[in-house]
């Protein structure tokens, strides 16, 4: 089963052209809305519960419960093993690095990364740097022709991290 399918027999409110890649969705699904054209990578989970087992185990309080519902606006990408919290909002047009812990709502076209997550930019600035500097045009080429194009490139136009800051 696919994992757009998954979550959709898990009761998660699923808008058009999701591409979901995880199935670590809760028992609970039916808490989650996620808006149009999200993109959730591989092995990101979201979480309506959790935290209280032992807890419940400790007080013996067998019935101790409790939820948040998660929401995921529109346009949105979430990352690779990226964790989602109980009662977590993303806006819209927003993007959660891969191993983002978000423990805090955040507002539509931000970026966050890091546990807990943080703010890292706006995604219109993100848009803008990459259609003035590394948009190469390539997406509707054939795989050999993209690979011609992209190996007579100069090294120039492809993105160039720099290195970690050292103590």
């Amino acid at each position: 089963m696919s994992a757009n399918k998954y979550a959709l027999s898990m009761g998660v409110k699923l808008g058009k052209g999701c591409w979901l890649s995880t199935k670590e969705i809760p028992s609970e699904g039916y808490l989650i809305e996620i808006g149009d054209y999200v993109r959730i990578a591989s092995h990101a989970s979201i979480y309506t519960h959790g935290g209280i087992w032992s807890i419940r185990q400790y007080y013996d309080d067998p019935n101790l419960e409790q939820f948040g519902k998660v929401r995921i606006g529109s346009y949105t990408s979430i990352g690779a093993y990226a964790m989602i919290m109980p009662g977590v909002t993303i806006g819209e047009r927003c993007i959660v690095a891969g191993g983002a812990v978000v423990t805090k709502s955040v507002p539509d076209g931000c970026m966050v990364a890091g546990n807990p997550a943080k703010f890292i930019g706006y995604t219109d600035d993100f848009y803008e740097k990459i259609k003035e500097k590394h948009d190469f045009g390539c997406k509707n080429m054939s795989k050999k022709e993209k690979e011609r194009f992209l190996l007579s490139q100069p090294d120039e136009k492809f993105i160039k991290k720099g290195y970690i800051n050292l103590p």
